[in-house]
């Protein structure tokens, strides 16, 4: 009997079947293929399975305990509702790319060594920068490029640091790093990246926006989330994670006042939301770690439900700028209201997700007698009720008419949509099922009167201060220059520069070195031309003499 699928390897295969199907038999198979995936994760027994030995090295691809399963459960949950919201899609490129992108994110999830983990990571990157080129613009292009670079740079120092750390453990399992030498900082900058961690992050708002519609719902869920599920595997405790998350989680909000395009201010939001989970992981303890768990399961389902919302919109529009929206609710209602469960999930409004994880992790900062993170930690709360439930919403559905009149969004992308909300509300509700599934014990109850005072008091004079302040929070039609400005713009300009500078020194080189040969053919020639010195005819008298001279030297040298 068969204990064990790797679920990644069942994606893979079943997506070479989705390449070649068409229609109504794509579309079934498109979701009966995740749904078995998801079957299969959930009957997942904890152990370590398919260790096989390659040389000298012990490989394990199928880890599973509580902190595994925890990601593998969101992972494969996802991938059935981003299939359902894009069943109209018909571009076969796109939905491999999916299938296969996240076969490598449960891939990663389930390895045990750090090789396993370096080939389902790679994978990841091969397969995700599709959902970004298949968008076919010129700019998706450039952006997946870039996209593609700056991960292949983060999988070499992945590499690097996975050599280092054999080299000096002579052990390739993947657990918690406790050698602090080259390979600790090499690896740890490699998790940094996927997980977009500043001022490693530009990648994430340059290529998100320009993802295909449904492309993007995979990718806020994936690629970040499989890089908090390495950080808490492989650096929980890691003190400087917990300033560079408080610093991710005010750096997102911060740009996203600056944002106009609504992809990109929740790709913003991500960064901020992401920032909880990296400084839960720098805290290290039992109440932040699990925190870090739940708040990444809830974040995929609410970031993917207000991505489709804000997809939705794009799609049935073809505009995706708050000054160029307004007005919508009339036209796209179920849309609105299913985006508005996202938006106060993200804000962690009490009833829905975000409530019962966010505050786990900002909880874990109080209790471990961390003010300043605690209070950080709760001003960026505050901003992204500002930003993601009230600025985004508002200048997108209600506000000033744009004159739009868009159709509500396919049946499939609300059904989609609808599964995503549900969630969302039910363990918000109901967060001791969330809570059960958790890597560790955990006694927190988010509903006391002391949490729901607080958060309710941000939430409502953040609400306040927004309708105060209406005329001065819109988009406005601005380019916001980020850390990416360095190798979109000023990279390329060093490399020219640094291109003109050795043509110039190769072009003098060559003059010169021309110069000089010129100058030793003019010498050569003068000296032995036709006309030369040494071609001249000399008088007998000298050559007599000069026949002289010789044999006399010659005498004395052999008197000597």
């Amino acid at each position: 009997m068969i204990d064990f699928i790797h679920p990644s390897l069942v994606l893979i295969a079943g997506s070479l079947l989705l390449a070649v199907l068409k229609g109504r038999a794509r579309q079934v198979w498109q979701i009966a293929l995740p749904a078995f995936v998801l079957l299969i994760i959930l009957g997942l027994e904890p152990g370590l399975y398919g260790q096989l030995q390659l040389g000298a090295l012990e490989l394990v691809p199928g880890r599973v305990d509580k902190l595994a399963l925890v990601f593998a459960y969101v992972f494969g949950i996802i991938l059935i509702i981003g299939n359902i919201y894009a069943l109209h899609v018909e571009d076969r490129v796109q939905h491999v790319a999916a299938m296969v992108y996240a076969s490598g994110a449960l891939g990663v999830v389930l390895a045990g060594d750090l090789v396993s983990l370096y080939v389902f990571w790679e994978l990841m990157v091969i397969s995700s920068v599709w959902l970004i080129w298949q968008r076919r613009t010129d700019v998706s292009w450039r952006a997946g490029m870039r996209y593609m670079l700056v991960h292949a740079f983060g999988g070499m120092l992945l590499l690097a640091g996975l050599l280092a750390h054999y080299q000096a453990t002579g052990s390739i399992a993947f657990d918690a790093f406790e050698t602090r030498g080259w390979s600790f900082y090499l690896i740890l900058v490699a998790f940094m990246i996927n997980a977009a961690v500043p001022p490693l992050h530009a990648w994430l708002t340059d290529a998100y926006p320009e993802a295909t519609v449904t492309g993007t719902i995979f990718l806020s869920a994936l690629t970040t989330k499989t890089a908090v599920y390495t950080l808490v595997r492989g650096f929980p405790g890691t003190e400087i994670l917990v300033w560079l998350g408080v610093i991710m989680a005010l750096y997102g909000v911060v740009y996203a006042v600056l944002a106009n395009d609504i992809r990109r201010l929740l790709a913003y939001h991500i960064i901020s939301q992401v920032g909880y989970m990296v400084a839960g992981v720098g805290m290290g303890t039992s109440l932040a770690l699990s925190g870090v768990s739940a708040h990444a399961f809830t974040h995929i389902l609410y970031k993917a439900l207000l991505l489709m919302g804000a997809g939705a919109v794009l799609h049935m529009t073809g505009r995706s700028k708050l000054t160029e929206l307004g007005g919508l609710y009339r036209w796209m209602p179920v849309t609105f209201v299913l985006y508005m469960v996202g938006g106060l999930s993200i804000s962690a409004f009490p009833l829905f997700s975000g409530f019962v994880s966010k505050t786990m992790i900002v909880e874990a900062a109080a209790v471990d007698y961390r003010g300043w993170v605690f209070l950080l930690l709760t001003m960026a709360s505050a901003g992204t009720f500002l930003h993601t439930g009230l600025k985004l919403p508002y200048f997108t559905f209600m506000g000033k008419d744009s004159g739009l009149r868009p159709r509500e969004a396919p049946p499939n992308m609300l059904i989609a949509m609808g599964i995503a909300a549900a969630f969302c509300f039910l363990i918000g509700i109901f967060p001791g099922a969330l809570y059960a599934l958790l890597p560790h014990e955990v006694d927190y109850h988010a509903y006391t009167a002391g949490h729901l005072l607080k958060e309710m008091q941000l939430l409502l004079f953040t609400g306040l201060g927004f309708f105060l302040l209406l005329k001065h929070v819109g988009g406005d039609p601005k380019i916001s220059l980020d850390t990416d400005w360095f190798y979109r713009r000023l990279g390329p300009a060093l490399v020219i520069s640094a291109r003109d500078l050795v043509t110039s020194a190769d072009r003098a080189l060559r003059a010169r070195s021309m110069a000089l040969l010129q100058s030793a053919l003019t010498l050569s020639h003068d000296r032995f031309g036709h006309e030369g010195q040494l071609a001249r005819s000399w008088p007998t008298g000298s050559m007599a003499l000069w026949t002289m001279i010789v044999l006399a030297v010659l005498l004395v040298l052999f008197a000597l």
